[in-house]
């Protein structure tokens, strides 16, 4: 694995893989802010890499959120929607306790600003019920390279999937699975 530091070009830091935890390490160390994303961390870090200045952020103004008793079936979900406590209660309360904020679901709702809570848990239900694998987003590498490494690999273990996910994040270039991943495992 390729060491993160302030000396690193951009483009090298682009071709290796970084855990977020890594990412914040050398943004603390750095004095960059440590919030938001992967993908934010990362391009925070790529800019100070260029130019060895922290990146220009807008200010984002807080907005109160609607308290639970203000949520109902008819309210409106409204630009901008947070997957808050008071929110996850009120699916909770209406759908049942298995609820939960998934990938696909998050994605719909910041997508529907002028649907309904009644319209969304249609579509909570709608989601859960296909049969479509989701989408894997950039930044859960990890993920995608262990789905794909058992749709190629049906007999082996996790253990040997994370044997060769670390072989693979070691080396230069992209992170995706390769058959040729499996030397790591002789």
């Amino acid at each position: 694995m390729h060491e993160l530091n302030k000396n690193l070009k951009p483009e090298d830091f682009k071709q290796y893989y970084f855990l977020k935890e890594d990412l914040k390490d050398f943004c603390r160390s750095e004095g960059l802010k440590i919030s938001g994303s992967k993908q934010d961390l990362e391009n925070r870090i790529i800019h100070y890499l260029a130019t060895g200045k922290p990146l220009e952020e807008p200010v984002t103004k807080k907005v109160s959120c609607k308290s639970q008793s203000e949520i109902t079936l008819d309210s409106k979900l409204g630009e901008n929607f947070k997957c808050s406590e008071d929110k996850r209660e009120f699916f909770e309360n209406e759908i049942g306790k298995t609820f939960k904020f998934k990938v696909k679901f998050q994605k719909w709702l910041k997508a529907n600003p002028d649907k309904t809570y009644r319209d969304a848990i249609d579509a909570y239900f709608e989601i859960q019920n296909s049969k479509e694998k989701t989408k894997i987003d950039k930044q859960f590498q990890y993920n995608q390279y262990i789905r794909d490494f058992f749709k190629d690999n049906d007999d082996k273990s996790l253990e040997e999937a994370i044997k060769c996910w670390k072989y693979k994040k070691s080396l230069k270039g992209h992170n995706r699975y390769e058959s040729s991943d499996l030397e790591a495992l002789l």
